[in-house]
Protein backbone atom coordinates (compact mmCIF):
# COMPACT_ATOMS: atom_id res chain seq x y z
CA UNK A 1 0.00 0.00 0.00
CA UNK A 2 1.35 3.42 -0.99
CA UNK A 3 2.00 5.91 1.78
CA UNK A 4 2.59 9.66 1.83
CA UNK A 5 4.78 11.30 4.47
CA UNK A 6 2.76 13.81 6.53
CA UNK A 7 5.52 14.82 8.94
CA UNK A 8 8.65 13.59 10.71
CA UNK A 9 8.28 13.51 14.49
CA UNK A 10 10.93 13.19 17.21
CA UNK A 11 10.26 9.50 17.88
CA UNK A 12 7.80 8.59 15.09
CA UNK A 13 7.24 9.43 11.43
CA UNK A 14 3.63 9.80 10.26
CA UNK A 15 2.29 8.71 6.87
CA UNK A 16 -1.09 8.91 5.15
CA UNK A 17 -2.32 5.62 3.65
CA UNK A 18 -4.44 5.09 0.54
CA UNK A 19 -7.31 3.68 2.62
CA UNK A 20 -7.60 6.95 4.58
CA UNK A 21 -5.90 5.62 7.71
CA UNK A 22 -2.56 6.80 9.11
CA UNK A 23 0.70 4.85 9.53
CA UNK A 24 3.04 5.52 12.46
CA UNK A 25 6.66 4.47 11.97
CA UNK A 26 8.34 4.01 15.37
CA UNK A 27 11.99 5.10 15.43
CA UNK A 28 14.95 4.33 17.67
CA UNK A 29 15.46 8.04 18.34
CA UNK A 30 14.79 9.07 21.94
CA UNK A 31 14.25 12.36 23.66
CA UNK A 32 17.04 13.29 26.03
CA UNK A 33 19.97 15.57 26.78
CA UNK A 34 23.75 15.11 26.71
CA UNK A 35 23.35 11.53 25.53
CA UNK A 36 21.04 10.55 28.40
CA UNK A 37 17.49 9.29 27.90
CA UNK A 38 14.80 11.58 29.36
CA UNK A 39 11.12 11.26 28.33
CA UNK A 40 10.52 14.78 29.62
CA UNK A 41 12.95 16.42 27.21
CA UNK A 42 11.69 18.14 24.06
CA UNK A 43 14.49 17.23 21.67
CA UNK A 44 16.10 14.03 20.38
CA UNK A 45 19.15 13.35 22.50
CA UNK A 46 20.23 9.85 21.50
CA UNK A 47 19.43 6.72 19.54
CA UNK A 48 18.87 3.42 21.35
CA UNK A 49 18.69 0.34 19.15
CA UNK A 50 15.40 -1.49 19.61
CA UNK A 51 13.54 1.22 21.54
CA UNK A 52 11.09 1.76 18.66
CA UNK A 53 10.32 -1.96 18.62
CA UNK A 54 9.74 -2.21 22.37
CA UNK A 55 7.56 0.94 22.42
CA UNK A 56 5.43 -0.53 19.64
CA UNK A 57 5.17 -3.90 21.40
CA UNK A 58 3.99 -2.32 24.64
CA UNK A 59 1.51 -0.13 22.76
CA UNK A 60 0.06 -3.15 20.94
CA UNK A 61 -0.22 -5.04 24.24
CA UNK A 62 -2.23 -2.30 25.93
CA UNK A 63 -4.27 -1.24 22.89
CA UNK A 64 -5.46 -4.84 22.54
CA UNK A 65 -6.41 -4.85 26.24
CA UNK A 66 -8.37 -1.62 25.82
CA UNK A 67 -10.13 -3.06 22.77
CA UNK A 68 -11.29 -6.02 24.86
CA UNK A 69 -12.54 -3.55 27.49
CA UNK A 70 -14.56 -1.67 24.86
CA UNK A 71 -12.53 1.54 25.10
CA UNK A 72 -12.19 3.58 21.90
CA UNK A 73 -8.64 4.06 20.58
CA UNK A 74 -7.11 4.88 17.21
CA UNK A 75 -5.37 1.48 16.99
CA UNK A 76 -6.12 -0.65 13.90
CA UNK A 77 -3.19 -3.06 13.47
CA UNK A 78 0.58 -3.29 13.70
CA UNK A 79 3.53 -4.68 11.77
CA UNK A 80 6.39 -5.60 14.11
CA UNK A 81 8.73 -6.48 11.23
CA UNK A 82 8.58 -2.90 9.94
CA UNK A 83 7.95 -1.28 13.36
CA UNK A 84 4.75 0.39 12.16
CA UNK A 85 1.24 0.83 13.53
CA UNK A 86 -1.83 1.58 11.41
CA UNK A 87 -4.25 3.91 13.14
CA UNK A 88 -7.53 5.69 12.46
CA UNK A 89 -7.28 9.31 11.35
CA UNK A 90 -8.29 11.78 14.00
CA UNK A 91 -8.09 15.38 15.07
CA UNK A 92 -6.23 16.51 18.17
CA UNK A 93 -7.76 18.88 20.69
CA UNK A 94 -6.47 22.38 19.97
CA UNK A 95 -2.81 22.18 18.95
CA UNK A 96 -2.24 19.14 21.13
CA UNK A 97 -3.33 18.31 24.66
CA UNK A 98 -1.63 16.04 27.17
CA UNK A 99 -3.72 14.28 29.81
CA UNK A 100 -1.95 13.09 32.95
CA UNK A 101 -3.42 10.72 35.54
CA UNK A 102 -1.61 10.70 38.88
CA UNK A 103 -1.71 8.01 41.56
CA UNK A 104 1.08 9.54 43.66
CA UNK A 105 2.57 13.01 44.14
CA UNK A 106 5.80 13.23 42.13
CA UNK A 107 7.27 15.19 39.24
CA UNK A 108 5.75 18.50 38.20
CA UNK A 109 2.77 17.97 40.53
CA UNK A 110 5.11 17.89 43.53
CA UNK A 111 7.07 20.91 42.25
CA UNK A 112 3.85 22.92 42.04
CA UNK A 113 2.13 21.75 45.21
CA UNK A 114 4.97 20.60 47.47
CA UNK A 115 3.89 23.08 50.16
CA UNK A 116 0.70 21.07 50.59
CA UNK A 117 1.70 17.44 50.07
CA UNK A 118 4.62 15.08 50.69
CA UNK A 119 6.54 13.33 47.93
CA UNK A 120 4.96 10.02 47.01
CA UNK A 121 1.71 10.73 48.87
CA UNK A 122 -1.25 8.87 47.31
CA UNK A 123 -3.62 10.70 44.96
CA UNK A 124 -7.05 9.45 43.96
CA UNK A 125 -6.66 9.09 40.17
CA UNK A 126 -6.04 12.85 39.86
CA UNK A 127 -6.43 13.98 36.22
CA UNK A 128 -4.93 17.17 34.83
CA UNK A 129 -4.51 18.52 31.31
CA UNK A 130 -1.73 20.59 29.78
CA UNK A 131 -1.30 22.21 26.39
CA UNK A 132 1.58 20.79 24.34
CA UNK A 133 3.79 23.85 24.09
CA UNK A 134 7.51 23.39 24.72
CA UNK A 135 8.26 27.15 24.77
CA UNK A 136 5.67 27.78 27.49
CA UNK A 137 6.46 24.70 29.55
CA UNK A 138 3.25 22.80 28.72
CA UNK A 139 0.88 25.08 30.70
CA UNK A 140 -1.93 23.58 32.80
CA UNK A 141 -5.48 24.28 31.65
CA UNK A 142 -8.80 23.84 33.47
CA UNK A 143 -12.09 22.46 32.18
CA UNK A 144 -13.52 26.00 32.08
CA UNK A 145 -10.44 27.19 30.20
CA UNK A 146 -10.74 24.48 27.57
CA UNK A 147 -14.42 25.31 27.04
CA UNK A 148 -13.79 29.08 26.93
CA UNK A 149 -11.03 28.60 24.35
CA UNK A 150 -13.21 26.36 22.19
CA UNK A 151 -10.78 23.43 22.50
CA UNK A 152 -13.26 21.00 24.08
CA UNK A 153 -16.91 20.82 24.96
CA UNK A 154 -17.98 20.06 28.53
CA UNK A 155 -19.12 16.60 27.37
CA UNK A 156 -15.79 15.88 25.64
CA UNK A 157 -13.90 16.92 28.78
CA UNK A 158 -15.97 14.67 31.04
CA UNK A 159 -15.63 11.78 28.60
CA UNK A 160 -11.86 12.24 28.38
CA UNK A 161 -11.49 12.25 32.19
CA UNK A 162 -13.65 9.13 32.52
CA UNK A 163 -11.69 7.30 29.80
CA UNK A 164 -8.38 8.40 31.34
CA UNK A 165 -9.29 6.90 34.72
CA UNK A 166 -10.46 3.62 33.15
CA UNK A 167 -7.35 3.27 30.96
CA UNK A 168 -5.01 4.17 33.80
CA UNK A 169 -6.57 1.51 36.04
CA UNK A 170 -6.14 -1.14 33.33
CA UNK A 171 -2.44 -0.23 32.88
CA UNK A 172 -1.77 0.13 36.63
CA UNK A 173 -3.47 -3.19 37.48
CA UNK A 174 -1.43 -4.95 34.81
CA UNK A 175 1.81 -3.48 36.18
CA UNK A 176 0.79 -4.39 39.74
CA UNK A 177 0.47 -8.04 38.70
CA UNK A 178 4.12 -7.81 37.63
CA UNK A 179 5.23 -6.36 40.97
CA UNK A 180 5.43 -2.81 39.64
CA UNK A 181 3.68 0.34 40.87
CA UNK A 182 2.63 3.16 38.56
CA UNK A 183 2.86 6.67 40.02
CA UNK A 184 1.59 8.56 36.97
CA UNK A 185 0.98 8.21 33.24
CA UNK A 186 0.59 10.59 30.31
CA UNK A 187 -1.88 10.14 27.43
CA UNK A 188 -3.01 11.97 24.33
CA UNK A 189 -6.58 12.01 23.10
CA UNK A 190 -8.20 13.07 19.86
CA UNK A 191 -11.55 12.65 18.20
CA UNK A 192 -13.01 11.02 15.09
CA UNK A 193 -16.61 11.79 14.04
CA UNK A 194 -16.94 13.73 17.32
CA UNK A 195 -16.11 10.57 19.29
CA UNK A 196 -13.25 10.87 21.80
CA UNK A 197 -10.49 8.28 21.40
CA UNK A 198 -7.06 7.53 22.82
CA UNK A 199 -4.26 8.30 20.34
CA UNK A 200 -0.45 8.18 20.14
CA UNK A 201 1.12 5.32 22.16
CA UNK A 202 1.15 3.61 25.56
CA UNK A 203 4.84 3.02 26.23
CA UNK A 204 7.28 3.05 29.14
CA UNK A 205 8.48 6.57 28.33
CA UNK A 206 5.00 7.94 29.05
CA UNK A 207 4.70 6.55 32.58
CA UNK A 208 6.52 6.86 35.89
CA UNK A 209 6.84 3.41 37.49
CA UNK A 210 8.48 2.24 40.73
CA UNK A 211 9.52 -1.14 42.14
CA UNK A 212 10.01 -1.50 45.89
CA UNK A 213 9.94 2.28 46.22
CA UNK A 214 12.66 2.86 43.59
CA UNK A 215 12.08 4.59 40.24
CA UNK A 216 12.61 2.43 37.15
CA UNK A 217 13.92 4.17 34.04
CA UNK A 218 11.86 3.53 30.87
CA UNK A 219 14.33 1.19 29.14
CA UNK A 220 14.70 -0.99 32.25
CA UNK A 221 10.92 -0.92 32.68
CA UNK A 222 10.39 -2.23 29.15
CA UNK A 223 12.77 -5.13 29.77
CA UNK A 224 11.15 -5.94 33.13
CA UNK A 225 7.67 -5.70 31.67
CA UNK A 226 8.25 -8.18 28.86
CA UNK A 227 10.22 -10.57 31.03
CA UNK A 228 7.07 -11.04 33.16
CA UNK A 229 4.54 -11.69 30.37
Amino acid sequence: MNKKLIYKGKTKDVYELENGNVLLKFKDDCTGKDGKFDPGENSVGLTIEGVGDVNLRMSIYFFEKLKQAGIKTHYVSADLENTTMEVLPGKVFGKGLEVICRYRAVGSFLRRYGDYIEEGAPLDSYVEMTFKNDAKGDPLVTKEGLIALGVMTSEQYDQTVEMTKKITKIVADDLKEKGLEMYDIKFEFGYNDNEVMLIDEIASGNMRVYQDGKYIDPMTLSKLFFSKI
